[in-house]
């Protein structure tokens, strides 16, 4: 029996959503992340599909109450960071209805940020979907990767090579894991992430298939675009590979004081009826809704502010993380 890990535009029985918490995460901006995160969460369960909603402690429950639509359930739970795309499960189909949960080691992001609860949040929210759990012997978060439904992976060297992951493990050991435990045939290796990325680049917010072999990838936009390099070495590995490229937008130079923030619309969330984009305040953002727009023409697709969750370290796609329908 083959087990993999359906590609994010197919059916979906769920999203789970983390709400924000930590004022230490996002100084002075909290406020504002919890709006925009409630706000993408009403969203997604107003086009019809279920939200669970992850909260952390009774203040925390009530805000999100208070900002959130009656469509959308809360969940108590004890986590650290709201990045459920890496701390959350990734649910793998057999193909014929059957569906199991991988989890793989965490470490806060290189040994960034080690929080309460990111270790074991993924492992709980599994078995209280009545999902059996395979725990791999190395460390990887869901961000990392990106699949298109046949068997192909994109990821970047930055960040599965790096040795604050697994330093154990060679390129070939790497492909062989993903191939064994998530059942990925092909790896396109990219090179780097987004400047500043404190992911060590992350491909969500770099390279996102929207087909088989179609693979969505940011054009500089403006001279002073701070991943130009980037985006044009990511296009030049990809059509080497023989992957099929199309680009969208960059949202050019985004800063916060002197800080260049890692904003990218490829951090979109793709759900069953919505695609929901997040948008910066970039002169580029009407643009960017648009070409992602036109990648999902079977599906509303919406932008939605996410600067200040961008201050946080992520967008909405590091923030969620879907459950697949059963099929077969």
């Amino acid at each position: 029996m083959s087990w993999t890990m359906p590609p994010e535009w197919a059916p979906q029985d769920w999203l789970w959503i983390g709400f924000p918490h930590d004022a230490e995460e996002w100084p002075e901006v909290l406020g504002r992340a919890q709006e925009q995160i409630a706000a993408f969460a009403n969203a997604v369960a107003e086009s019809g599909q279920a939200v669970r909603l992850l909260v952390r402690d009774t203040a925390n429950e009530a805000r999100a109450r208070s900002l959130g639509s009656a469509a959308v359930t809360l969940e108590r739970r004890t986590y650290g960071d709201v990045w459920l795309r890496d701390t959350g499960p990734l649910v793998l189909s057999d193909g014929a209805g059957g569906r199991r949960a991988g989890r793989f080691g965490f470490n806060g992001w290189g040994g960034r940020y080690l929080m309460e609860g990111d270790q074991t949040i993924g492992a709980e929210l599994a078995r209280d979907a009545g999902l059996a759990v395979e725990t791999a012997d190395w460390i990887l978060e869901g961000g990392a990767i990106d699949g298109d439904g046949t068997g192909l992976v994109v990821t970047t060297e930055q960040c599965l090579l790096n040795p604050n992951r697994n330093p154990q493990l060679s390129r070939e050991d790497i492909e062989h894991r993903l191939r064994r435990d998530i059942g990925f045939e092909r790896v396109l290796w990219l090179g780097d992430g987004l400047l500043n990325d404190h992911t060590d680049g992350h491909v969500d917010n770099l390279a996102r298939f929207v087909g088989p072999n179609r693979l969505a990838l940011p054009r500089a936009t403006g001279a002073d675009d701070p991943n130009a390099a980037i985006y044009a070495d990511a296009k030049q590995r990809a059509e080497a590979a023989g992957v099929e490229v199309v680009e969208i937008p960059s949202p050019g130079l985004v800063t916060r004081g002197d800080f260049v923030e890692p904003a990218s619309y490829a951090n979109f969330a793709i759900t069953t009826n919505l695609v929901v984009v997040p948008t910066f305040g970039s002169p580029f953002d009407d643009d960017g809704v648009a070409a992602v727009a036109a990648l999902f023409p079977d599906r509303a697709t919406i932008g939605l502010s996410a600067d200040a969750l961008l201050a946080g370290g992520g967008g909405f796609h590091c923030a969620s993380q879907q459950m697949p329908a059963a099929s077969g």
